[in-house]
């Protein structure tokens, strides 16, 4: 007698909705749950029917995009370029802005499982959320590290982070600033702060980090300040700033300027991404420029490749290179 999806689903336990999702890796499925459909399929010698596979795979041509927030110039090309890319290539695109909130990212994620997207893209942060890791949906991130399944896109953060302080110190800097995320944050981009130090120490010189951890983007704005300002308290002699980001680094030129800095001459400034919104309002920054388009183009192909087999994909490293402006 032929075994069927119903027996398979009467003997784990669950519905046969269930199992046509552990089937076809779509959704959020505890690993209790797929343990129990694998074992039940196992104990039947159940044999999918790859055309019966078909028939419950019923694919949605949406995808969703979970990032922190669009207002940063970096993720909002990031998003654009990619929602541009997979509208030529048949999806729709359903977004998240976490605005760095894990609960709100843990409730789009569910809600966007909900509506059975075909695949995810994520570039958010934040930490511990389970769902990332009992889901066999296809996913690809961006600059972020889920778990070991999921592959990465990132720029060459070690090469960037080199690049910007090697600047610094050939600009005749001699105290040289990082200012970084949460040491935590599993993210490539804590590469950008070991070529800060590595750099550093081989030209003899102290490194001095500052790490900024404002998750609330929303309320942040004000403690940003606060935490620039309390560096050059601390430091009024500093010469040269590497800063994690672009957003930031307009910021500290601004304040700087307040204080009566004058950049490039007491105060030399490398920021970091380089989108294109970013070089066309403050095209004096100098900065590391990211491959924000081809990081965008691999992220998509590599995910559309995933919505066909799960396992397609790997971690790649793109190059970065310097856009030189006026602040060193």
């Amino acid at each position: 007698m032929k075994v069927r999806i119903d027996d398979v689903a009467e003997l784990a336990g669950v519905s046969k909705t269930t199992v046509s999702r552990v089937l076809n890796k779509r959704g959020y499925l505890s690993e209790k749950t797929i343990k129990k459909v694998h074992d039940a399929m196992d104990k039947l010698n159940y044999q999918p029917n790859a055309v019966a596979r078909q028939l419950f795979k019923q694919e949605t041509k949406l995808v969703g995009l979970i990032f922190p927030t669009v207002n940063n110039p970096f993720f909002g090309q990031l998003v654009a370029t990619m929602e541009k890319k997979l509208f030529n290539a048949g999806f729709k695109v359903l977004l998240g802005d976490s605005m760095n909130n894990p609960d709100k990212e843990k409730l789009y994620l569910q809600e966007l499982m909900s509506h059975q997207v075909d695949g995810l893209i994520v570039g958010a942060h934040n930490q511990g959320i389970d769902e990332y890791e009992h889901t066999n949906l296809p996913i690809v991130a961006i600059d972020r590290i889920v778990n070991k399944d999921i592959p990465v896109i990132s720029s060459d953060n070690y090469q960037g982070g080199k690049l910007a302080t090697e600047l610094l110190i050939d600009s005749g800097a001699k105290v040289i600033i990082h200012t970084n995320g949460p040491q935590n944050l599993k993210s490539p981009a804590q590469k950008r702060r070991q070529a800060y130090e590595d750099t550093m120490r081989e030209n003899g010189m102290i490194p001095i980090i500052y790490t900024s951890d404002f998750t609330d983007i929303d309320n942040g704005a004000n403690q940003k300040v606060d935490f620039i300002k309390q560096i050059f308290k601390e430091h009024p002699d500093v010469d040269g700033m590497f800063i994690s980001n672009d957003m930031d680094a307009a910021q500290v030129i601004d304040i700087a300027e307040d204080l009566g800095y004058k950049v490039p001459e007491d105060l030399k400034i490398v920021g970091y991404d380089g989108a294109e919104a970013t070089r066309i309002l403050l095209p004096k920054l100098t900065t590391i420029m990211q491959p924000i388009d081809e990081m965008a183009d691999i992220a998509v192909n590599m995910l559309i490749e995933r919505i066909t087999d799960n396992s397609a994909g790997y971690d790649q490293v793109l190059p970065v290179k310097v856009w030189r402006g006026k602040t060193v």
